[in-house]
């Protein structure tokens, strides 16, 4: 008998088809995690599954020390995307590693070692990352973690001036933050945070892990508050799918990023299914859609549901319902009962990422099954 080191979710996933999942009984799921926001075009997307495809019968893989040209390509490509005067892109497999490249780097680029990261924070589950990610549930068994870490209160301006010093190597920060309950940051503390580092030398990151790719309703979070930070790390929705994830910086970070590498950075599939992934986000406005249908599924959320629930947050199509009890009841109730898959965000918050191409419809019928078993 085979085992397993996670648990399980009783519904056994067989195909998708865009917003839809499909289990091996024939039972239809309508989407409304992604993944946890892994599928931003939707499952079996064409031109993803396409270049990847195309990509398998040229080359599987080379490390990364030989030039490839669609990893080559990817470079570019987020390169371009990325708020000037970030141009440098480091390539990995996962968040968690994005972020433990982008802490690495800030140390290596300042000679510091203080890290500054917020309360609710989520990071990743290796250790430098776990190191700054703030629920002890998530540390307790893996201590003593990676020191030198101060956590501050979440959107707290004046908390980041004074907590940022001479002998900081790095603040990392959500723009809105994800596992702690879909919480938005203000413009006024981005910006604190932004001056505060500058003062003093160190590294502003923003973990873009769950924000990128157009969840917000812009490419990058970082667009809407005009804060550039000097990296930014990407992961889930930049591969629709596929396990990559990226940490792109600032030249002044890339010229002193010590010496890490990783085998699998880049390899030739996963950067063409990368490189796709971008491009149609980019060239369809993939962002646009998400920004107008977020908002059309936060304002029904709020008028179905009223009172029943303490608040409906979040930015473009990255949705927090805070509920009055545990949320984790509602989550089973909407899936079994209702063919609706959706996710948690702490104890109290159901988490709506669904992907950014679902239309009007597909809102409506959301709003209808949350009504149903909330309401």
């Amino acid at each position: 008998m085979s085992g397993f080191v996670f648990n399980e979710k009783p519904i056994q996933i067989e195909r998708g088809d865009g917003p839809w999942l499909y289990d091996t009984d024939g039972n239809e799921y309508l989407d409304m995690g992604a993944s946890y926001a892994c599928v931003p075009l939707g499952h079996g997307h064409e031109a993803v599954d396409g270049a990847a495809k195309e990509q398998i019968d040229k080359l599987t893989y080379v490390q990364a020390s030989y030039p490839n040209e669609a990893r080559t390509r990817l470079y570019g490509r987020l390169a371009d995307t990325a708020p000037d005067p970030i141009n440098k892109t480091w390539l990995c497999n996962s968040g968690t590693e994005a972020n433990e490249a982008a802490l690495k780097f800030a140390r290596s680029a300042t000679g510091n070692s203080k890290l500054i990261a917020t309360m609710q924070g989520f990071h990743g589950r290796t250790m430098g990352s776990l190191a700054t990610t703030w629920k002890d549930k998530y540390k307790k068994p893996y201590e003593p973690l990676a020191g030198d870490v101060e956590f501050v209160p979440y959107d707290d301006p004046d908390a980041i001036r004074e907590a940022v010093d001479d002998e900081t190597a790095g603040v990392i920060v959500e723009p809105v933050q994800g596992e702690g309950g879909i919480n938005p940051a203000s413009t006024e503390f981005l910006q604190a945070a932004r001056e505060a580092t500058e003062d003093a030398g160190a590294a502003l990151i923003f973990d873009e892990v769950q924000t990128g790719m157009g969840r917000t309703g812009t490419l990058w979070a970082a667009e809407q508050s005009g804060v550039v930070p000097d990296v930014i790390t990407s992961a889930k929705g930049l591969g629709n799918g596929f396990p990559v994830g990226a940490t792109l910086c600032r030249e002044w970070i890339a010229e002193n990023y010590g010496s890490h590498a990783s085998t699998f950075s880049g390899g030739p599939v996963i950067s063409a299914a990368a490189d796709a992934t971008v491009s149609t986000i980019v060239e369809e406005d993939i962002p646009g859609h998400a920004a107008e249908v977020g908002d059309y599924l936060q304002s029904e959320l709020e008028s179905a549901l009223g009172d029943e629930v303490r608040e409906v947050r979040g930015e473009g199509l990255m949705v927090g319902i805070e509920v009055k009890r545990g949320a984790m009841r509602y989550l089973k109730q909407l899936a079994m009962d209702q063919g609706v898959l959706a996710l948690p965000a702490g104890r109290t918050v159901v988490r709506l990422l669904p992907p950014l191409t679902i239309e009007e419809e597909h809102a409506d019928h959301v709003v209808d099954a949350v009504a149903e078993v909330i309401g």
